[in-house]
């Protein structure tokens, strides 16, 4: 499907990629409220999952091969990658909504990497909300490729994206009918320097992009009261975090930085507006939480899985007023 708002010479580009989307409706991962009105805006998706599992939390797969389980390091990557990423997968499955796959690691690999990426996606639709974080950051046509490889190959509900080209940077995912969170503010340290610049209108360069970011995203709006536009707004950077949502209280916040990059309860909890509109990330929390660690390699990771989820929903109650602790 695509988004009114379309322009018509990018819109006749999407048709064929809008149908193939509307042919595997089937096979997305829709979900129901108690009236049976099916959901499928990324934002309402995105909402609906929050509430069937519990807490607004997405793990990443990050896999570095020398980091695997022992014994999906006997393969080659391909069959390692799907070895390991099924069993992940599973593990984790009851605990979480959201799962993000880090493409560069998988890319890393080539063709072989590539086509376990594509069979992990497979494995996780249905089972979670699916974002693929690739962090495209082009325009015109070759966005549109982009997005086109999403619909078409690579499927997902949600991608990454590069807010600093403008729009053209991610209208065409947009128009493709996926939801996209744009880099606004970045967990990086580095990314202060572009980032945390002033304007002469005494704006940062990011707020600068998050008002882009919220104007954009009005215009595709879902029910449950957010954008299809999200913005990356890093855990690390809880101050900034908060003004920003403020400029952006529409926009659903992917927040990356939990745990072990230095990011705290507190800071996260800075990204959700009346305890709502934000997915917390973690990665090697969870990724590596069998390393040093005797027994089955996927129970201690779900049970790492638990226990974020768990931090994050107890966190909801302590840190935000309780008649605004709704998922």
């Amino acid at each position: 499907m695509i988004f009114p708002g379309a322009k018509t010479a990018v819109a006749v580009r999407l048709v064929r990629w809008a149908n193939s989307r509307a042919r595997m409706v089937d096979d997305l991962p829709l979900l129901y409220d108690g009236r049976m009105v099916k959901h499928d805006h990324p934002a309402d998706l995105l909402d609906s999952w929050i509430k069937l599992r519990g807490a607004p939390v997405c793990v990443g797969m990050d896999p570095v091969f020398e980091r695997l389980p022992p014994a999906c390091q006997k393969h080659e990557p391909e069959q390692a990658f799907e070895l390991w990423g099924k069993s992940f997968l599973d593990a984790i499955e009851t605990h979480v909504p959201a799962v993000k796959f880090q493409s560069a690691c998988f890319e890393r690999h080539g063709v072989a990497g590539m086509a376990a990426l594509a069979k992990l996606l497979a494995h996780a639709r249905g089972k979670f909300l699916v974002i693929l974080d690739g962090k495209r950051g082009d325009i015109g046509i070759s966005a549109e490729h982009y997005a086109a490889a999403v619909i078409e190959h690579f499927r997902a509900n949600w991608v990454t994206a590069n807010a600093y080209l403008g729009v053209d940077g991610f209208l065409p995912f947009l128009q493709a009918g996926l939801g996209v969170f744009a880099l606004v503010r970045t967990s990086n340290p580095s990314g202060d320097v572009v980032q945390g610049e002033r304007l002469h209108d005494g704006r940062t360069v990011a707020q600068s992009v998050a008002d882009v970011v919220a104007d954009t995203g009005s215009r595709y709006m879902g029910s449950c009261g957010f954008s299809a536009l999200g913005a990356v707004v890093g855990a690390t950077k809880s101050l900034d975090a908060a003004q920003l949502r403020q400029r952006m209280p529409h926009s659903p916040f992917l927040v990356p930085g939990y745990g072990a990059q230095g990011g705290g309860i507190a800071d996260a909890m800075r990204c959700f507006i009346h305890g709502r509109g934000a997915l917390i990330t973690a990665s090697r929390s969870v990724m590596q939480a069998f390393e040093n660690r005797d027994g089955e390699w996927s129970q201690h990771v779900a049970e790492a899985a638990k226990l974020f989820a768990h931090e994050i929903s107890s966190g909801l109650q302590t840190h935000l007023p309780t008649s605004s602790n709704s998922a």
